[in-house]
């Protein structure tokens, strides 16, 4: 079994030039920021993580760095607005959950597990999830660092 052991984040996509307004307002309702991050690569947003109350949940906040980055294509086709980007569930074991969800049908993004932000390696699962069952959201599985 692949080990999921609780959601991780729940990401969120803010049009350019809006990160900060939404990061005021999640503080204002108590959550706190734990971590901020550029993320280049093929992702090319701007990252913040906001701790939901005690526990290990996270609500991450996506600001698109590029006209190429998969956040602002996301943005672009939700007709400007932003909104939910993806969710993501931790794991005990990267490989063995990507292992697992491949041998399962799984469309998996990533050719492997790669670095993810905050020392974590990760891996997103395709919206269409499964011949039999489309989710239709983007699934991200987060091993900690």
């Amino acid at each position: 079994m692949p080990g999921f052991l609780c959601v991780d984040h729940v990401a969120v996509a803010v049009k350019p030039g809006e990160l900060e307004q939404h990061v005021a307002a999640y503080k204002a309702m108590g959550f706190t920021e734990v971590h901020r991050e550029d993320v280049l690569g093929k992702d090319q947003v701007r990252e913040v993580l906001l701790r939901i109350g005690e526990g290990p949940n996270l609500m991450q906040l996506l600001e698109p760095l590029t006209a190429e980055s998969p956040v602002a294509k996301q943005i672009e086709k939700a007709g400007g607005r932003g909104g939910f980007a993806h969710v993501a569930f931790r794991v005990a074991d990267i490989q063995a959950a990507y292992d697992h969800l491949k041998a399962n049908g799984f469309q998996i993004l990533d050719a492997a597990p790669r670095k993810g932000s905050r020392g974590t390696t990760v891996f997103f699962v395709h919206p269409k999830t499964t011949a039999a069952a489309a989710f239709g959201y983007l699934i991200e599985v987060v091993q900690e660092g």
